[in-house]
């Protein structure tokens, strides 16, 4: 890849490796073991050292933080959260289906999908396996197939009248990814071809395989778009975008309060989990830095969060979806997302504290409402807020097609995100 923009190249390359949340965590740790990062291990005891920075790894989850200076002296965090999860295609346990000699895979849908964007797409599969060896041991590692080998044909215009004024997709039935055809049918052919990969990515042959997390990704790369270059265009943008751009922020930090990246899992359904947003990670491991409960606590107090995760831009074609005066646009810097009944986390405070910081970097600023009269979204900053009581802000970069297998951001916004957030973990103010 050879985009022109600033960090665009190294955000493409990090997306195109980063297919499953597994993924885009390992990519994330290589980045910062280059800049001398330590990981830390949730069973073993902590030796921490101002200064220096440090990770935390939980499933699908990251949380990575860098010392203050002065530390342990001038308290309290500055924390940007995103999400490693987007809307796929997972892969069934016993997914194998048969038509004459052909076979499709059966897939279970994540999340909240644009079902018609993964139909005619070239796919391939990544994610984790849990496997046994010749000798009894026990392996988790990750694979990616990387090649084309599957794809969602459309049904021809021609079976199916109608299909352009009105589709309806059934998710069992119309969504099985068409793999490969052979001579006879034959089953375990899908567990040998994942055993097949494994000896491929990691040299060694899996005796049995136990379990498999495996997802369905488009493996045409994110590119730019448009006349000028000005589209950003790529599979799960939502919300890779925000993992790489707090991870460039913090490597090129140099806090006084102690910076914080938390990249959790699950967000797309829920949060719920053993290593999503709801879950103890972020809390413990505070807890941990500040070294007791009450100390914990009172570092909250003068602690800021920001939620990062992408923003409705108003789509050219669909104006009327958006708020007259809330209709944020591409290439005009980050969002404030504000709802009133706590979809997102911003209050007159945080929304102040943020905007008085984009006026200190010379980073423009954008402000979203959904219409009165339609549904919104939420993110990982409410459930955040309320399990710390840390002030909060949902902030994002203007997307189009959120949700599709393939979305469109502004190329300009990726700078103003890094130039914002490197301001926030530089920041040692807050406001009182």
């Amino acid at each position: 890849m050879n985009l022109n923009h600033e960090h665009i190249n190294d955000l493409a390359e990090y997306i195109y490796a980063s297919p499953t949340p597994y993924h885009a965590v390992f990519n994330a740790v290589q980045t910062l073991n280059e800049h001398g990062f330590t990981e830390l291990k949730e069973h073993e005891d902590w030796e921490l050292k101002a200064g220096q920075g440090y990770y935390v790894i939980r499933g699908g989850s990251l949380l990575a933080f860098k010392l203050g200076r002065d530390w342990p002296n001038i308290r309290g965090y500055h924390i940007v959260g995103s999400h490693t999860d987007s809307p796929c295609l997972r892969v069934k346990p016993q997914p194998e289906n048969f038509f004459k000699n052909y076979m499709t895979l059966g897939v279970e849908v994540y999340g909240g999908i644009l079902l018609s964007t993964w139909f005619d797409r070239d796919l391939s599969i990544a994610g984790k396996v849990v496997s046994l060896d010749s000798l009894g041991n026990m392996h988790s590692t990750l694979i990616n197939f990387k090649e084309s080998i599957a794809l969602i044909p459309n049904l021809a215009i021609h079976l199916s009248p109608g299909i352009n004024e009105e589709r309806s997709i059934n998710k069992q039935k119309d969504l099985p990814p068409l793999i490969l055809q052979m001579q006879e049918r034959s089953s375990g052919t899908f567990s040998k071809l994942v055993a097949k990969q494994i000896v491929k990515e990691h040299g060694f042959h899996p005796d049995k395989i136990l379990a498999t997390e495996l997802s369905f990704f488009d493996t045409n790369p994110p590119r730019l778009v448009g006349a000028q270059q000005d589209f950003f265009v790529g599979a799960r943008l939502d919300n890779l975008l925000s993992v790489f751009t707090s991870l460039k922020s913090l490597i090129g930090s140099s806090p006084q309060k102690t910076a914080v990246l938390m990249a959790s899992d699950h967000e797309e359904v829920g949060s719920t989990s053993y290593s999503g947003a709801a879950s103890s990670m972020l809390l413990s491991t505070l807890k941990r830095i500040s070294g007791d409960e009450v100390s914990s606590y009172k570092d909250f107090s003068q602690s800021f969060f920001i939620s990062s995760d992408n923003a409705h831009g108003v789509h050219p074609n669909y104006s009327e979806k958006h708020d007259p005066e809330h209709g944020p646009l591409l290439n005009q810097g980050p969002v404030i997302k504000i709802n009133a009944n706590q979809r997102y986390a911003t209050h007159a405070e945080s929304a102040g504290f943020f905007e008085h910081l984009c006026q200190k970097s010379q980073v423009p600023v954008q402000k979203f409402v959904v219409r009165s009269d339609m549904g919104c979204g939420s993110t990982i900053g409410p459930i955040t807020a309320a399990k710390t009581g840390i002030s909060t802000i949902d902030i994002g970069i203007p997307t189009f097609a959120m949700h599709s297998i393939r979305e469109t951001a502004g190329a300009k916004d990726v700078g103003y995100l890094i130039k914002i957030m490197t301001q926030f973990y530089n920041e040692a103010t807050k406001m009182e």
